[in-house]
């Protein structure tokens, strides 16, 4: 099982993502539900590094796992705030679609 916890401001921006585990729904290396959410991290890794105003820290420090943290600036709050929608309903359809695989959290912080 892919375990995925999103930590949101509670305006929704992004403050972080962490994934860990398996999906075991196909043969390593042709996984649907791993490639789609290493996808999606992937992406969202790759989109937010180099964007002013956005400190982004995490990669995939062993198999089976990748995180994200995010800190922002005024410049950069509004773009993670909609990498961070494009990210979590991204992960919110795979979780949806197959629910014996892949579980998602999403916690909302508290000022």
């Amino acid at each position: 099982m892919i375990e995925i916890e999103a930590v949101l401001e509670p305006d929704g921006t992004l403050r972080s993502c962490k994934v860990s585990g398996h999906a075991k729904a196909g043969k390593k290396g042709g996984d649907i539900v791993c490639s789609a959410v290493t996808v999606l991290m992937r992406t969202a890794l790759r989109v937010l590094s180099n964007r002013k105003g956005i400190k982004l820290s995490g990669g995939a420090p062993e198999r089976g796992q990748m995180q994200l943290e995010a800190d922002y600036d005024a410049e950069g709050k509004d773009f993670l705030f909609a990498a961070g929608v494009f990210l979590i309903d991204g992960l919110s359809s795979v979780a949806e679609e197959f629910p014996q695989n892949c579980k998602l959290n999403i916690v909302t912080r508290r000022n």
